[in-house]
């Protein structure tokens, strides 16, 4: 289990995520972003507080619900579904607060040609 948080600490979270996989995405948006996402099944996720401090971004296929702090515009976790369309998160693992990213070692996805 971990705690996660946006920049300002308005929007929290726990999860249990599996951090042995995470991925890097070279989509036009992650690119930019630069976040390592670790996926979880949507119960495995709770929110504590923000919700109405969330704003909402969606691009491409619009089936990502890229969500943010509306006040310091962190994005430190994403809603969607998996191809078999179970409910999922995409957590930015640099917003949760125990983890050395120095000794994660993430795949590459190529978004861009998706």
């Amino acid at each position: 289990m971990h705690s996660g948080s946006c920049h300002c600490g308005e929007v929290r979270f726990q999860v249990e995520v599996d951090l042995a996989n995470p991925i890097t995405c070279n989509c036009s948006y992650c690119q930019r972003r630069g976040s390592i996402l670790a996926f979880t099944p949507a119960q495995n996720f709770e929110l504590e507080a923000g919700d109405g401090s969330l704003s909402e971004y969606r691009f491409n296929t619009n089936k990502i619900q890229h969500l943010f702090c509306s006040t310091c515009g962190m994005e430190s976790f994403a809603r969607g579904a998996m191809p078999d369309g179970t409910e999922m998160v995409a957590v930015n693992v640099r917003c949760l607060e125990d983890v050395n990213i120095a000794a994660l070692t993430p795949t590459q996805h190529d978004g861009r040609s998706s």
